[in-house]
């Protein structure tokens, strides 16, 4: 599992490195070109029940920790997958509870 470490917040935002690694592109692409945008998520088992969203703009602080040593290899399709939903009205919605075992997107 890696993590996502959001501004200033001590906790980070645990998900599967698979899926950390597809949408580490897609902000990045979208910060670059000065896009904020929203991710949202549903809270895997173990943590508390409910859904999160965070603004992601150029200004806020982010970081990415990978548990793997060794890069992700990325898909295609599930990048432009997820690029399509960051685009969207209501940003990129990412279920970490499901993309253990089978990375998935929702618009």
């Amino acid at each position: 599992m890696g993590s996502l470490f959001y501004g200033s917040s001590p906790d980070p935002i645990r998900m599967p490195d698979r899926v950390l690694a597809h949408i580490k592109v897609v902000i990045a692409t979208k910060l670059r070109r000065g896009e904020s945008f929203t991710l949202s998520w549903r809270h895997p088992e173990g943590e508390s029940v409910g859904r999160s969203t965070i603004w992601l703009q150029p200004s806020i602080p982010l970081r990415f920790v990978f548990a793997e040593t060794e890069p992700e290899m990325l898909d295609p399709t599930l990048l432009q997958t997820y690029a399509n939903s960051a685009n969207s009205s209501g940003g990129l919605t990412v279920d970490i509870g499901a993309a253990e075992t089978s990375p998935a997107v929702s618009a």
